[in-house]
């Protein structure tokens, strides 16, 4: 039966068109689902081509879920979207011990909003593909190894708010088509190795918070377009190139937290009113630059302040008075400059900021200041954990109420004018590290309670007047580094439990009037670098043992009573670089291993009683502007340039011909004063024999002078009326 088609009504077009409707619809969905399966197989993809770069993953494994175990959505570090299904939107690696390269496939991730590769060591070039994410928004590379430019095509990424390349290797320019990233608001180049200007074009960034290109190369001077950043709170430029001064209109960034113009090469000086400027500052770091003029007086009007750097500048004048009424101040650094006292009898500006009740760190140091120190420093913060005043011209005696500062590290009252002795009541700050009162006027005797200071690495006493006996008690100190008691008038020995410190670095105890020998078990001290025993009046030997001081750098021992020849174990000390034996007692030759030491650049063996031939060989001794052996009359030889007289020459020849008619005679005396000796022997038992044998035949003569005949007849025929006696093998006779 034939089919005949539908005829051409109205309910038959409808129907006909639904039908290919449904068609193209069904077509579409699978058209669609063929092109998502293909985006998520490529998103999977580009995640295998991301771990392929990757050589260790150590030791957490952080990768190890990377497998067709897993759906790729599951994968570790790995978040999808909800939106849109499958797609990987964000990539979370921080802090995995990563080592590898970026693959250049992370470009092929389309729908990455959130990349956080820091903390790992990835290295190579940043790939230009990442220019291809336009959803991207986070981008954090920081803290590993790359290298290279950054990529000029990131401009692309449009959507882009934060970047942080902190602490990488990168070189180059910073592009400026950075600032055309109009929702960038936070950036982060420091410590890298960039180069050039600032681009003028980020002040186009007006939503920018957070700006830091700290620690490059950078040079040239501010751009005065970052005046246009109203909304940034953190401006950090310091430790680059940058000149010329602060341009004005930063001044107009009412909103800053935090400056940091530090280690520059910037100058001018401060506005007056800085303090209202900038109601919100919390931190003003402008140290190691050129600025001059005078601190401005209005900073104790921002209430916010917790640090003030102002250090290695040229400025002048007073400190200003109201810096007090900063309760929230934490560090003020103000060291190296040229700040002077309001008046010369007291440093009242300290007792100012008694009411600081934060302060933690206070360098005042190397700066004008004079006067006596004021009681008022006992009553500074107990957060306080560093003072810094030394280099100054402070007088008085160290007011004894500073033990109250509780939680002090490190106490700095150097090069000063300070008399009096050292109060034992530092012994009761028990957290200190460092003390160092060197180069003042004090007097009496080291405390034995510095002992008890079991913290202490660092410990300055040198320059001053002090007497009597180095403590034994500092041998406690077992965590000292640096010890300095030079400059003074000790006395007594060196005690043992002082130098056999392990962990000794520095020991310098020159310049005063110490007598008996070097300790035997300075050799404990295996770390030092630098020994200087200098000017007192040390004697014997010097003891064979230091050659366990291997790090040892320089060691000077002159201006003593030491006396013996110069060990040979100094040729161990491969590290030395400067030896002063110089007027002393020594004897002997100059030993010729000492050209051995590799590093050794000044020696001095001056005015002792040394004697025979100056090595020649050696870098040390064939440079005559290095060695000094002036006042050792008996030394010869060495290069022409030390101009002594040459060694008297040995002819070796003689002197083997001399040799052997020396062996020659000793040997024939020898064989005749053997032969007499024998002879000797052999006569005095010749002599003996000879008596003996006159003894034995004197007895048989007599016996042969009576007959048988006359025998017989004497004893009647033997009778036995004559038997004297009866033995066990015959019969005596005898006739009376």
């Amino acid at each position: 039966m034939k089919l005949l088609p539908y005829p051409p009504t109205s309910d038959n077009c409808v129907i006909a068109f639904w039908s290919l409707l449904l068609l193209t619809s069904i077509n579409l969905k699978c058209f669609a689902e063929s092109v998502t399966s293909l985006e998520n197989e490529m998103d999977r993809l580009a995640l295998l081509a991301f771990k392929d770069q990757i050589s260790a993953d150590p030791p957490n494994l952080a990768l190890s879920s990377w497998n067709n175990s897993f759906h790729f959505c599951m994968w570790s570090g790995v978040t999808c979207s909800k939106r849109h299904p499958q797609r990987v939107k964000a990539l979370s690696l921080a802090n995995q011990n990563l080592v590898g390269y970026l693959s250049p496939h992370i470009g092929n991730l389309s729908f990455l909003k959130y990349i956080n590769l820091s903390y790992n060591s990835f290295q190579g070039q940043i790939p230009q593909e990442i220019g291809h994410l336009r959803r991207l928004r986070i981008l954090d590379l920081s803290s590993n190894t790359f290298n290279g430019e950054i990529p000029k095509n990131m401009s692309s990424c449009l959507q882009l708010e934060a970047i942080s390349f902190y602490r990488n290797k990168l070189v180059g320019k910073i592009p400026s088509d950075v600032g055309s990233l109009s929702k960038l608001y936070w950036l982060n180049l420091r410590k890298n190795m960039l180069a050039g200007h600032i681009p003028s074009s980020l002040g186009n960034l007006s939503s920018f918070i957070y700006l830091d290109l700290s620690w490059n190369g950078l040079d040239g001077s501010i751009p005065r377009e970052l005046g246009r950043l109203v909304n940034v709170q953190y401006l950090v430029i310091g430790n680059n190139n940058h000149s010329g001064d602060i341009p004005s209109s930063i001044y107009n960034l009412s909103s800053i937290r935090s400056i940091g113009f530090q280690e520059n090469r910037l100058d001018g000086s401060l506005p007056s009113e800085l303090g209202l400027l900038f109601p919100n500052l919390e931190q003003l770091h402008i140290g190691l630059n050129r600025f001059t003029g005078r601190i401005p007086l209005s900073l104790g009007n921002a209430s916010r302040l917790a640090v003030l750097d102002f250090s290695s500048n040229f400025f002048n004048g007073p400190m200003p008075m109201n810096l007090g009424r900063l309760k929230d101040l934490r560090d003020l650094n103000v060291e190296n400059n040229q700040l002077a006292s309001e008046n010369d009898e007291e440093l009242t500006f300290i007792t100012s900021l008694t009411n600081c009740s934060s302060l933690q760190f206070l360098a005042l140091d190397r700066n004008l200041f004079q006067g006596k120190l004021p009681n008022s420093i006992a009553n500074l913060s107990t957060k306080l954990t560093g003072i810094w005043l030394g280099g100054n011209q402070v007088f008085g005696a160290i007011p004894s109420g500073i033990e109250n500062l509780s939680n002090l590290i490190l106490l700095d009252f150097g090069a000063n004018l300070l008399k009096g002795t050292i109060p034992i009541h530092l012994t009761k700050l028990k957290s200190l590290q460092v003390l160092s009162v060197s180069g003042n006027e004090l007097s009496g005797q080291i405390p034995a309670s510095l002992g008890n200071l079991t913290q202490l690495y660092h410990l300055g006493l040198d320059g001053n007047d002090l007497q009597g006996s180095i403590p034994r008690s500092l041998g406690e100190c077992q965590l000292l580094q640096y010890l300095y008691l030079d400059y003074n008038n000790l006395n007594g020995t060196i005690p043992e439990p002082v130098v056999n410190n392990l962990s000794l670095l520095k020991l310098q105890l020159g310049m005063n009037h110490l007598i008996g020998s070097l300790p035997l078990d300075i050799g404990k001290a295996e770390n030092l670098i630098r020994l200087d025993i200098s000017n007192n009046r040390l004697s014997g030997k010097i003891p064979g043992t230091i050659d366990t001081c291997v790090k040892l750098e320089v060691l000077y021992m002159e201006g003593n009573l030491f006396q013996g020849s110069i060990p040979p174990s100094l040729s161990a000390l491969k590290a030395l670089q400067v030896l002063d034996l110089s007027r002393n007692n020594l004897t002997g030759h100059i030993p010729g291993d000492l050209a051995q030491l590799p590093n050794l650049k000044y020696l001095n063996l001056s005015f002792n009683n040394l004697e025979g031939e100056v090595p020649q060989h050696g870098s040390i001794f064939q440079n005559s502007s290095a060695i000094s052996i002036t006042g050792n009359l008996k030394l010869c030889g060495g290069v022409p340039k030390l101009q002594l007289p040459k060694c008297p020459k040995h002819d070796f020849k003689k002197q083997e011909r001399r040799f052997s008619w020396r062996v020659i005679i000793i040997v024939v005396v020898a064989v005749i004063l053997i032969a007499f000796l024998l002879l000797c022997f052999l006569a005095m038992r010749s002599k003996k024999l000879r008596e003996k044998l006159a003894s034995t035949s004197s007895m048989g003569m007599r016996f042969l002078q009576v007959t048988y005949g006359e025998l017989f007849k004497a004893t009647n025929g033997f009778s036995s009326a004559n038997l004297i006696g009866v033995g066990g093998y015959g019969s005596v006779q005898g006739n009376y």
